[in-house]
């Protein structure tokens, strides 16, 4: 802790830490840049120069364990593929760290119990990276399905895709999946936030493959639907090959459209009774801000990792449907 902000490293310095965590750390409130973890002699070099960081704060993937002795570092931000998170979550908890993990929170659910478990184990706080919890048109979106403002909500679409995915997204054993895992989450996440209900069952469909050599062993595209509880259906779609960027809710009396809907910034918004007014926020700030808060105050967190685990739930579960072409039920 350093004037009174709690300190975070961020493990892993790819396009999100670079783009989005390490800015929005410069407009924080309650937390600031204390560390990087990398494997890159030069981009430690780079992120030492350019956040002013001492030498002591930049770590390799083979010293980590050492931030154990790093007093400034109380948040361990875990930002690496997918595959990687729980056993980086697990060394950051036994190093006596709070611990921040970016979604999908992992590939399996018993991964998710061992992160929880070591997190527990240690007495510290686990948190999910799920900004949108904080942007102001999901939060009224999430007011309006939970609090039935146009009566019950009968109908869900939800979409995101990218146009383009490189690097660890195509490989199956670092990312786990292909855009359901990466950005179809977001969907999953949307469904249940609008409703404070749990999907009970699901049903999916793998898309064609325009380039079968690029997504070998994970899918190019994936429809979905899930059942929640009442009668309400949400489909959904998410692709790596088309953009997709949408969130539709009909209910008794009235609607809302998120359009774009999970983007980092410029999130559009309408209702039945019009469009939404709401300023543009930095959504890591606000995500990183309230976990150093709950961790200060000791309160819960909103996205903690018992809700990254039902996400990957759900997403195992709509993977079985997909090979499978049965519904699967959600125990």
């Amino acid at each position: 802790m350093k004037d009174g902000k709690l300190g975070i490293a961020l493990v892993g310095l790819g396009s999100y830490s670079e783009g989005q965590l390490a800015p929005a750390l410069q407009q924080t409130k309650h937390c600031y840049l204390a560390g990087i973890v990398t494997g890159s002699s030069d981009k430690a070099a780079q992120w030492k120069t350019k956040y002013n960081l001492p030498a002591n704060a930049c770590y390799t993937y083979e010293t980590f364990d050492r931030i154990k002795e790093d007093s400034n570092v109380d948040i361990v931000y875990v930002v690496l593929p997918n595959a990687l998170h729980a056993e980086y979550v697990v060394r950051a908890a036994q190093a006596g760290k709070h611990v921040i993990c970016e979604k999908p929170m992992a590939v399996t659910v018993e991964e998710c119990d061992r992160m929880i478990a070591a997190c527990k184990e240690a007495g510290k706080m686990l948190s999910v990276g799920y900004r949108l919890h904080f942007e102001p048109h999901n939060k009224e979106a999430m007011r309006i399905g939970q609090q039935k403002v146009f009566g019950d909500v009968k109908w869900i679409e939800a979409e995101h895709g990218l146009s383009e995915a490189t690097g660890w997204r195509l490989k199956k054993a670092l990312a786990g999946g292909g855009p359901l895992m990466d950005v179809g989450i977001y969907c999953v996440q949307a469904a249940r936030y609008l409703t404070g209900l749990e999907p009970v069952a699901v049903t999916a469909q793998e898309g064609f493959k325009h380039h079968p050599e690029k997504f070998n062993g994970i899918e190019e595209s994936i429809t979905w639907q899930m059942e929640m509880p009442d009668g309400i259906v949400a489909k959904c779609t998410s692709s790596y090959s088309e953009k997709q960027n949408r969130l539709l809710v009909e209910a008794e009396r009235g609607w809302l459209e998120l359009s774009p809907a999970y983007s980092y910034a410029g999130i559009e918004g309408r209702t039945a009774e019009g469009k939404m007014d709401f300023a543009q926020v930095n959504q890591q700030a606000l995500q990183m801000d309230d976990f150093a808060l709950c961790v200060k105050e000791g309160k819960p967190s909103p996205v903690s990792g018992e809700e990254g685990r039902q996400d990957v739930k759900i997403l195992q579960a709509i993977y079985r449907a997909m090979h499978t072409g049965e519904r699967a039920v959600i125990e």
